[in-house]
């Protein structure tokens, strides 16, 4: 394997991380997948069965330079359910990963996969720019931030050499049925004939971006010579979530009718208004969004159903 070449990619099992293991490989990467668990979707690439949040530091370095990293993404976490997991999954892990990058004699670029909702809420209407001060409120918000900063800020030491992309929220092929839309396609897959979906859907407006786009964005970031800078990926609209629901509604064959709002939405685990300013990602990374929602959704639920 070619030095440059190698992307290892954490998380790679993850809806997130295999579009990223995919991405790489299609632009001439060889990628070294690395998850606790393995899954079919990571068996074209060599696999690493690794907790990057508890394995030494040590063992962490010498991984890396056994398989001569280019690049490595961080597109581990997710919305978990306490604080302590959280922080495992999103600081510890980060942690663990920069201690291991310092005993590595030539370390590897490393691009961080955030998230938009690291600002916290800002007033509906307003474009999230790289600029807006993080103020955010719910635990996994909190915490990517502090797995966010701690890659800046070792970047901005001359550490490592590293970027973060705050993501908006994603859809697309293999969508985690941890995420509302993932639900809801997991719901309209089981419902049964001449039945009605109940939902309770909320107000939010929201930015969402295909899986696809993201690790476009993903491979960009690990060639665009550009360190400890944050960077917003997104498509720069903001949905309503109930319009997404009726897009995926459409992609299934259901007519609109098969939908039955019902009583006051839930809590919901975002920010009620996201829309990224992704001005940035263009004049850094030569990077722009190209799949459009109707295609992203349909895509998300035929491969669902195969």
């Amino acid at each position: 394997m070619g030095e440059s070449q190698v992307a290892v990619v954490l998380g790679a099992t993850g809806f997130v991380g295999g579009a990223v293991c995919e991405a790489f490989s299609a632009a001439g990467y060889d990628v070294v997948a690395v998850a606790r668990n393995r899954t079919p979707r990571v068996s074209a690439h060599p696999f690493l069965p690794l907790d990057v949040a508890a394995a030494p530091p040590g063992e962490i370095a010498r991984t890396l330079e056994r398989w001569r990293a280019g690049v490595v993404v961080n597109a581990t976490g997710g919305w978990l359910a306490t604080d302590e997991a959280n922080r495992h999954h999103h600081v510890t892990l980060v942690e663990n990963l920069l201690a291991g990058l310092t005993l590595v004699g030539s370390p590897p670029r490393v691009v961080q996969v955030g998230s938009i909702h690291e600002y916290g809420p800002v007033p509906r209407g307003e474009p999230i720019h790289e600029g807006i001060p993080p103020r955010p409120l719910t635990a996994y918000a909190r915490t990517k931030l502090a797995g966010s900063e701690a890659v800046l800020r070792a970047a901005r030491l001359g550490r490592v050499d590293g970027v973060v992309l705050r993501a908006v929220n994603v859809c697309g092929p293999h969508i985690t049925p941890a995420s509302f839309l993932g639900s809801v396609l997991a719901r309209l897959r089981a419902l049964p004939p001449s039945r009605r979906l109940e939902l309770r859907i909320g107000d939010d407006l929201r930015d969402f971006l295909d899986v696809r786009d993201l690790a476009d964005a993903v491979v960009r970031a690990a060639k665009a010579p550009v360190s400890g800078r944050v960077v917003n990926v997104g498509r720069g609209v903001a949905v309503a979530i109930r319009e997404m629901v009726s897009l995926l509604v459409a992609a299934a064959g259901f007519p609109p009718g098969v939908l039955e709002e019902r009583g006051e939405p839930g809590e919901s685990r975002g920010d009620g208004w996201t829309m990224a300013d992704i001005r940035l990602a263009g004049e850094l990374l030569g990077w722009a969004p190209r799949i459009g929602l109707d295609e992203s959704v349909r895509d998300m639920w035929e491969t669902a159903v195969r």
